[in-house]
């Protein structure tokens, strides 16, 4: 069995999440793979837990002191030297000034946007796409509220700043689902920067969309709409044997088996649920979040907390190791 070397790195963010910048450091002269930007962090010692280790390594690397972290994502990499087992944190606030102490250079990257440095460690890669993703994904609920007032909020919450939306509302009639969904692309595009997203390895362009709409579970309709993205149901997500051909792929889960197979499938992000009770799922107890947390533990994929939610929860779920929360009924 190989042998896993525990990694801590740090995304230390400033700014909000309409304009938020993440700090990338170079790898000094005389180290492996010197000269490549990477997350500040390194390898856990002994008998430290990994916030001992972190709040050690951001001390020695920047001169900075961290208390307040919030679990993210994680993911193993296979270098040619050893295999890393990554564990990053999200962390927006710190005491003392950020200092270059054991790197070349730093330097603060908008998020989404094309990378001004390089080269970016390989294993580092996959997560400046993750960053890209805003805090709250909304799901559209024109089942329950009516195509037309559902349109209207939706273009309510585009011109407030959402950029990230599910088309669900699968049991509408499928000429009145294909009509909504042509609407809301309609809007959707009013808000777009750029003309076209392709998958990470085109991702330096800088072609990220300010808005991207995601069909559930719909491929034909997806392409027939141009939407960008796809979400699938749990149980399409163990039918299909590779990753559906569209730059965002999103996937519902609710168990470990679920994320494991959405990882493997080299999808975006999941969203992971229900947590709470909700409308939804009457009678269902919901996760909670204890056992949310335990199942994102491990996640290489940003996962989205699902199930009722309200957006004033955001930061609970981020300090439960979610990337954001995804809402059918608290988003406006």
């Amino acid at each position: 069995m190989t042998e896993i070397t525990e990694v801590v790195a740090a995304v230390l963010l400033r700014g909000d999440a309409a304009a938020s910048e993440f700090l990338l450091a170079q790898r000094p002269p005389g180290k492996v793979y010197a000269g490549y930007w990477e997350f500040p962090g390194g390898k856990v010692d002994p008998g430290e837990t990994l916030h001992q280790a972190l709040v050690r390594e951001l001390q020695e690397e920047l001169g900075i002191t961290v208390n307040d972290v919030w679990p993210w994502v994680c993911c193993e990499f296979t270098y040619p030297h050893a295999t890393v087992r990554l564990r990053f944190y999200r962390i927006h606030a710190w005491q003392g000034a950020i200092a270059a102490i054991e790197h070349s250079a730093f330097a603060w990257l908008k998020a989404g946007a094309a990378a001004c440095v390089e080269p970016i460690l390989p294993a580092n890669g996959p997560i400046l796409q993750a960053l890209a993703l805003p805090p709250v994904y909304a799901l559209s609920n024109a089942e329950e509220n009516g195509v037309e007032a559902e349109l209207l909020r939706i273009e309510r919450a585009l011109a407030g700043g959402l950029r990230l939306l599910q088309l669900r509302d699968k049991t509408l009639a499928p000429a009145r689902r294909a009509e909504f969904a042509r609407a809301v692309m309609a809007l959707a595009r009013r808000y777009e920067r750029y003309e076209r997203y392709e998958r990470y390895e085109r991702y330096e362009e800088g072609c990220a969309p300010r808005v991207c709409v995601l069909i559930n579970d719909d491929q034909e309709l997806a392409r027939s709409v141009g939407a960008r993205g796809l979400h699938l149901s749990s149980q399409q997500l163990w039918q299909l044997d590779c990753r559906p051909d569209f730059a965002r792929v999103a996937a519902s889960c609710h168990s470990a088996a679920d994320l494991a197979r959405a990882a493997q499938l080299g999808l975006d992000f999941v969203v992971l649920g229900p947590l709470l009770p909700t409308l939804s799922h009457p009678g269902a107890a919901g996760l909670g979040w204890a056992e949310f947390s335990r199942l994102v533990e491990r996640s290489p994929l940003p996962v989205y907390a699902l199930g009722g939610l309200q957006p004033e929860m955001l930061e609970t779920a981020c300090r439960a190791g979610a990337h954001g929360v995804a809402l059918m009924r608290g988003w406006r």
